[in-house]
């Protein structure tokens, strides 16, 4: 399961596992050569970051930014995602090519929803060893962001107005749901049940009701809550402290989620991307310190910058 948002120029993201995949902060520089599944070879135009399993010297990203600020994340879609076989007259990549293919090209969501409606996601695995995992994507830039669902109807694409999203059910169902929450608010309550100008005891009480679950629903609805009420500062270190304090309040602790196995589903990392500065920040479950790679000054290099994970926790004692 995951979390994904997009908010006033910044872009969060968890990733919640069962177990870590060898991920490792990735930067392709510009002219990366990419061959593609279809035979044909591609070469990113932007240079683009994120957290990505390197193999065979193929960055396969969970998530990414380019260099103009585009950003985009998969998330598990188990049951609903479909892939196809090759399609005539449709532009024919598969799901672990789509980040890299469309942020390599493409400045803006604006300048890709016509190529988007053209694509169709081949059901081939990257090798034998890796094989396909059910994805659907978000897309975000400052202005707008779009959800592609690829089911059994063929690409969906959404105009995702909440810029959010998490996992199941498919993302039209998100959308009514957050009609359930209309009432919550941030304000001190007033009293509109009697007459006698009932007082709250504390603090809170116009977010009663406000889900505190793990399940994909719940997290959507608590994510939209908190980034419709955070306060947003001038401040980059500031920003990025309080869009990691959105995930926090939806990451999963080790044994509070089981799956069907019966394993741990765990927040393995999270991430803030800012899509002004080309930074890409990030913390893991065992380390809460908050480390930092810019692109800027690397997206002219010659082959793939990798950045390990820092999973050492970092207590600074006094």
């Amino acid at each position: 399961m995951c979390t994904a948002f997009q908010f006033n120029g910044y872009f969060g993201r968890n990733l919640d596992l069962e177990t870590t995949f060898g991920e490792q902060v990735v930067l392709t520089p510009r002219h990366y050569s990419f061959p593609l599944k279809n035979g044909t070879l591609f070469k990113n135009q932007y240079a683009m970051i994120g957290m990505a399993y390197v193999a065979e010297n193929y960055p396969l990203y969970a998530e990414a930014m380019n260099e103009k600020g585009l950003c985009m994340a998969g998330l598990y879609f188990p049951e609903n995602a479909r892939y196809f076989p090759e399609q005539a007259n449709k532009t024919n990549i598969t799901p672990y090519e789509l980040i890299p293919y469309l942020l390599g090209q493409y400045e803006s969501v604006q300048e890709m929803k016509t190529v988007i409606e053209q694509i169709s996601l081949l059901d081939i695995s990257f090798n034998a060893k890796i094989p396909l995992t059910p994805l659907h994507w978000i897309i975000a830039d400052q202005k707008e962001s779009l959800i592609l669902q690829s089911t059994q109807s063929g690409l969906q694409v959404y105009q995702d107005a909440f810029h959010i999203l998490t996992n199941n059910p498919p993302y039209p169902y998100h959308q009514w749901n957050v009609h359930n929450y209309m009432h919550l608010t941030s304000s001190y309550p007033q009293d509109h049940l009697t007459s006698q100008s009932l007082k709250p005891y504390g603090n809170g009480f116009g977010t009663i009701g406000i889900p505190g679950d793990f399940s994909p629903a719940s997290r959507f609805v608590k994510t939209l809550w908190l980034k419709e009420n955070v306060m947003i500062n001038e401040k980059e270190e500031e920003n990025v402290s309080q869009i990691f304090h959105i995930l926090d309040a939806v990451a999963m602790v080790k044994g509070s989620v089981k799956t069907m196995q019966n394993q741990e589903d765990y927040t393995v990392y999270s991430c803030c991307m800012s899509m002004n500065d080309g930074a890409y920040y990030y913390k893991t479950y065992e380390n809460n310190q908050i480390h930092c790679i810019q692109m800027k000054n690397k997206v002219s290099a010659s082959q793939l910058s990798i950045y390990p994970l820092n999973r050492q926790q970092n207590i600074q004692y006094q």
